[in-house]
C-alpha cells in the first residue's frame, strides 16, 4: 500500500501548457484554460464508453477507443433522468421550510444544473490538471456524483475540479454513470448493476490515461458523496483484489446505508412492472424479444414508465441488485480493498431533505429524522469503520459540524446532507460574503481530503498535529467544523453511535417516506 510516486514517472512536466493536446485510449484531447483557474487546464467531456445506445442499451459498458481530436470545451450530456417539474413554492411553504436564499439556489443547483443536456450517450468524464508546477506527478481523485440513483450529473457548478486543482496540487476526475432503470434494470436474463461496471471502466481509463495528464496512476483516490460514496463503497467490494485506487473517502454514505439490498427476484418484479406497462411482454415472454423491444423504446417513455408514486416519489424502484459478483448479499463476510478509508457524515444529514420535503407540505416530527439520521448515516459510517480496521486497512472516521452563511439551506442551521461539498470544491457561493472563519476552516478541510489523496497510508498521520487512527472503544472521532473552528476536535464514538444496535433504516424509509 506504498504511497511513494511510481518510479517510471519521476519526470516534471514543466513544459506542459495550459490546455495543450494530450493523448488517450480515446483519442487526443483539446483543452482550455479553466474559469476563473487560469493555470488549470480543463478537459471536459471525454468519452470513456460506447454511447450505451441500440444493442448496448440494458448492457455492460463497452470501451471507447478512438483517433480523432476531441474538443474538450464543454461537458458531455447528462445520463436521462426526470426532471423535477414541480411546482413553484408557495410563500407559505417557503416560509414553513426555513429554506433560505441560498438554500433555493443550492437545491436548484442539485435538482438540474441550468444548461444540463440529457442522453443515453452520457458516459463522460472530465479532467482538471496543473502539471506545469508542484508535484512531478499528482496524486488523482476521481469523485462519484451522488443522486439517490436515479439522477445527478458531474457536469454541476458544484463538482467544478478547477479550485481544488489549482489550490491542493492534485488532479481532479469527475465521472458520469448510468442509473435508475438505465443503470440498475433489474432484468433476471442479463447483466445487472450496469452503473457500478460504468463507473470501474472509468476507473481502468483513468489508470490507463492519467500519467498523460501529469497523474500518478499509483495514487489514484476514489471518493463520492451520498450514493457516491455508496459507489464507492460497493466498489471496494467488488474489486477488491484489483481496486486501482490507492484509498478511498466515502462522505455520508456507504453499502449500509441501502439497509436490506433487493434481490434478484425482487428486483426483476420491478423490471416486469416497467416492460408490461411499456407493452413489452412480462416474466413469460421470450427474453430476447423483451429485450428488444426495451432497446427499441423512446428514452423518454422509458423514464415515464418508472413508478414514481409511494415510496417511489423519494427512493427509486432501480437500485444496487445482489448478484453475488458486484453486489453482495452479506457484506459481514466480504472482505474489502486492502486500502486506507476516511469515512463519516455530517451532525444533520436530514436538514437536506426536511427542507426538500418541506416545500412539498411533507412535514415529520424531530425523532423521526433523528432516526432516520441514525440508521442511514451515523451507523453505516461505523460499520464501514468497524470492517476496514477488521480487514487490517489505515482507518479514519470524521463528523462533519460545519455552517456557513452562504452555503446554509435553512435558517434553523445544521450541518446537512452534502453541506461540506462545496467547502471541498471550492464552488461557495460569492453572496453572502464568506467569512473570515470559513475560508480558513475551507483550507483546512481541503488539505485534510487532500492530504489525505497524496498519502493514504500516513498522510492523515501528520496532518496539523496528527490525525489519530479510528479505534472505536478510544476518543477518535474526528469531528470537523466543531463550533466552525478550525483543526481536529476528538470525541468517543460512542456520543453519536448510540442507538445503532437497534437502529433501522428499512423502517424508517416507510416512515419517513411512505
Amino acid at each position: 500500500m506504498s504511497a511513494k510516486t511510481s518510479p517510471q514517472f519521476q519526470c516534471r512536466n514543466s513544459n506542459f501548457t495550459i490546455g495543450q493536446v494530450v493523448e488517450t485510449t480515446s483519442g487526443p484531447v483539446a483543452g482550455h484554460a479553466a474559469t476563473n483557474y487560469s493555470e488549470v487546464s480543463e478537459y471536459l467531456g471525454i468519452p470513456y464508453a460506447q454511447a450505451p445506445v441500440g444493442d448496448l442499451r440494458f448492457a455492460a459498458p463497452v470501451k471507447y477507443t478512438g483517433s480523432s481530436m476531441l474538443n474538450g470545451s464543454v461537458f458531455g450530456s447528462a445520463c436521462p433522468q426526470r426532471v423535477s417539474q414541480s411546482n413553484t413554492p408557495t410563500p407559505e411553504m417557503l416560509a414553513a421550510s426555513n429554506i433560505t436564499d441560498v438554500g433555493v439556489e443550492l437545491i436548484n443547483l442539485i435538482g438540474s444544473p441550468p444548461g444540463a443536456v440529457y442522453s443515453e450517450d452520457c458516459l463522460f468524464l472530465n479532467v482538471w490538471s496543473k502539471p506545469q508546477s508542484g508535484e512531478p506527478h499528482k496524486a488523482v481523485m476521481v469523485y462519484i456524483h451522488g443522486g439517490g440513483f436515479d439522477g445527478g450529473t458531474s457536469s454541476t457548478p458544484l463538482f467544478n475540479g478547477a479550485g481544488l486543482t489549482d489550490n491542493e496540487d492534485v488532479i481532479i476526475v469527475t465521472i458520469n454513470y448510468r442509473f435508475s432503470l438505465l443503470g440498475f434494470p433489474g432484468n433476471p436474463t442479463t447483466q445487472n448493476n450496469l452503473g457500478f461496471l460504468d463507473q470501474r471502466l472509468a476507473m481502468e481509463w483513468v489508470r490507463e490515461n492519467i500519467a498523460n495528464f501529469g497523474g500518478d496512476p499509483a495514487r489514484i483516490t476514489l471518493f463520492g458523496q451520498s450514493a457516491g460514496s455508496m459507489s464507492a463503497d460497493f466498489y471496494s467490494y467488488a474489486w477488491a483484489s484489483d481496486p486501482i485506487a490507492a484509498g478511498i473517502i466515502l462522505e455520508s454514505g456507504t453499502i449500509q446505508s441501502l439497509g436490506v439490498l433487493p434481490s434478484e427476484s425482487d428486483s426483476a418484479l420491478n423490471w416486469y412492472n416497467v416492460t408490461t406497462a411499456l407493452g413489452c411482454g412480462d416474466a413469460s415472454t421470450n427474453s430476447t424479444t423483451l429485450l428488444a423491444c426495451m432497446r427499441n423504446v423512446e428514452v423518454d417513455s422509458l423514464l415515464n414508465a418508472i413508478p414514481s408514486s409511494g415510496v417511489n416519489a423519494f427512493v427509486t424502484a432501480f437500485a444496487p441488485t445482489v448478484d453475488n459478483v458486484i453486489v453482495f448479499s452479506n457484506y459481514s463476510l466480504q472482505i474489502p480493498a486492502s486500502i486506507p478509508v476516511l469515512v463519516g457524515n455530517n451532525d444533520y444529514e436530514s436538514g437536506l431533505f426536511r427542507t426538500e420535503l418541506a416545500l412539498s407540505n411533507i412535514f415529520f416530527p424531530d425523532y423521526v429524522w433523528d432516526a432516520y439520521a441514525l440508521a442511514g448515516f451515523t451507523c453505516p459510517a461505523g460499520i464501514r469503520a468497524n470492517a476496514s480496521i477488521a480487514a487490517n486497512n489505515p482507518t479514519w472516521r470524521y463528523r462533519y459540524f460545519g455552517v456557513f452563511p452562504n452555503i446554509n439551506i435553512s435558517s434553523e442551521g445544521g450541518a446537512y446532507h452534502g453541506a461540506e461539498l462545496q467547502l471541498i470544491f471550492e464552488t461557495t457561493f460569492s453572496t453572502p460574503t464568506p467569512t473570515a472563519e470559513e475560508i480558513n476552516f475551507e483550507k483546512y478541510l481541503r488539505g485534510a481530503w487532500t492530504t489525505f489523496a497524496k498519502d493514504p497510508v500516513n498522510g492523515l498521520t501528520t496532518y496539523e498535529g496528527g490525525w489519530p487512527l479510528y479505534k472505536p472503544a478510544e476518543e477518535s472521532l474526528v469531528r470537523l467544523g466543531y463550533n466552525n473552528l478550525v483543526g481536529k476536535n476528538l470525541a468517543f464514538p460512542v456520543l453519536y453511535d448510540a442507538g445503532c444496535d437497534t437502529a433501522n433504516l428499512t423502517a424508517l424509509e416507510i416512515s419517513v417516506l411512505g
